[in-house]
């Protein structure tokens, strides 16, 4: 069997590009919060505040350091796997590229030594700097790349001259239409997943009886924000999904599972996408309601996958369903978050072991909602590498051929493996320690507060044994 360097590479970049993204979109929320820890210590000199700066920097260097080793991999592959689409692309990718690491890369190396080594050796307030330089940094990396990435959904500030872009206009491709949309969709889904780690960490050892103070802190810090920021990440959804419908409305067609163009289109809750077939099997739907929300009419037209040929089309059932899970994560956020700020406005958060055992489920789901989010915005971009542009058959290396792309693709996995395994390992090790030493924590039950949940089982209360005995 002949193996396809095209579809292999495309595996191989998702795989990279899936694994690193999970690393940047914590690191970017959780440095904001380190940075607001560090600035509420230098205000108030409560020793809470420094301890809990100290134990999510820990988190945040291990969690940085893997995102850059899974970074690294993902420039190697635009030579190995996408030459010509380099250097098609150079012009206006290449300075892009150059400015995240001239702005953002020499910024955080500079002052993230100063963050985790700093703190006995500089001022209070240039440590406070450090912090709030290493947070800006993050923003500043996000928007270098997703004005990159916004640039090849919504090509702007271009022309294509003998396959070599040609760029026209520096504002308007730096700019383009969908990039403020992306940039504030992300930074948002940052926030979320940074939240959600810190509130669910605290949480779990609210009912674990441990670090009792700094996890009320921390719990109450960021629900407010989550009450906040998963609402408003809905209203900003929306706002990127009617211009996805401006720009792309045949992904906007695969996201909604429309097949024929049509006037008072449903929104489709549920169906099974058939592409041979050009239909939906099983569906449920709310009549109408698809182009109230895209065209904000009743009677709106909505394109339908049927209007481009057949090899113009993303594939319908993978953004079709990431996209649901995306949305139906998003509206567990949101009525999680209201509830839980409900509880902490009548005080009465503590005393609800349900709802904190869900914010401790709640830790894995921002990342598997991120890359539901991606898979819907690449994969429904396909087939075109850059939109109406170039495609992506258009792109590959020429010489490349299955079996090299499968051999690294086996590499990548393994590597990665282990990269991911070391890394869960050790996180899950300082997490367990805490931001109080474990050998002050209480050691007769007597001496512990009593709580109404002490003995719902959490899955993590073995190794917190071990670490106490």
């Amino acid at each position: 069997m002949e193996l396809d360097p095209l579809l292999l590479s495309r595996f191989q970049f998702a795989f990279v590009v899936s694994f690193h993204a999970i690393f940047p979109v914590f690191t970017i929320g959780l440095a904001a919060y380190i940075a607001v820890l560090e600035a509420l210590y230098y205000r108030t000199d409560n020793p809470v505040w420094e301890k809990l700066s100290k134990f999510w920097i820990k988190v945040f260097a291990l969690v940085f350091g893997m995102g850059v080793v899974s970074g690294i991999v993902m420039a190697f592959q635009f030579g190995t796997n996408w030459s010509t689409f380099s250097y098609s692309a150079a012009n206006f990718l290449g300075p892009i590229l150059s400015y995240e690491v001239v702005t953002a890369f020499f910024l955080e190396a500079t002052f993230l030594g100063v963050l985790l080594f700093g703190r006995d050796r500089v001022p209070k307030g240039a440590h406070l700097f450090s912090a709030c330089m290493v947070a800006i940094g993050t923003f500043i990396s996000s928007f270098w790349i997703l004005s990159a990435n916004s640039w090849m959904h919504t090509p702007a500030g271009v022309e294509l001259s003998d396959g070599i872009v040609q760029v026209t206009s520096w504002t308007q491709a730096i700019f383009n239409s969908s990039l403020p949309y992306r940039f504030a969709h992300m930074a948002l889904a940052s926030f979320i997943t940074g939240g959600f780690v810190v509130a669910g960490v605290s949480a779990w050892y609210l009912l674990n009886g441990r670090n009792l103070e700094t996890s009320r802190k921390a719990l109450k810090m960021t629900i407010i924000m989550l009450a906040i920021a998963t609402p408003l990440q809905l209203v900003v959804g929306d706002l990127h999904g009617l211009n996805t419908f401006e720009n792309q409305p045949v992904k906007v067609a695969a996201m909604e599972g429309h097949w024929n163009t049509q006037e008072g289109a449903p929104l489709i809750l549920f169906a099974i996408p058939d592409s041979r077939n050009e239909t939906n099997h099983l569906q449920i739907a709310i009549p109408k309601l698809g182009s109230l929300i895209l065209t904000h009419s009743l009677d709106g037209e909505v394109t339908g996958l049927t209007s481009v040929p057949p090899e113009d089309r993303p594939p319908v059932g993978i953004v079709f369903w990431s996209f649901r899970i995306m949305v139906g994560l998003g509206i567990i956020f949101i009525l999680l978050s209201l509830a839980s700020a409900w509880q902490l406005w009548h005080g009465r958060l503590e005393q609800s072991p349900r709802l904190l055992r869900a914010l401790t489920w709640m830790i894995p789901l921002p990342f598997v909602a991120v890359l539901a989010g991606w898979f819907v915005t690449e994969v429904g971009r396909q087939p075109w590498l850059i939109q109406d542009l170039m495609r992506l058959n258009d792109g590959v290396t020429p010489s490349l051929t299955g079996g090299m792309v499968l051999l690294t693709l086996v590499g990548y996995i393994a590597v990665y493996a282990v990269v991911f395994t070391a890394g869960l390992h050790y996180l899950k090790r300082v997490i367990t320690a805490g931001p109080d030493p474990v050998d002050a924590a209480p050691k007769d039950d007597t001496a512990r507060p009593k709580r109404p949940w002490s003995a719902v089982p959490t899955g993590l209360e073995d190794e917190a044994a071990k670490e106490r005995s």
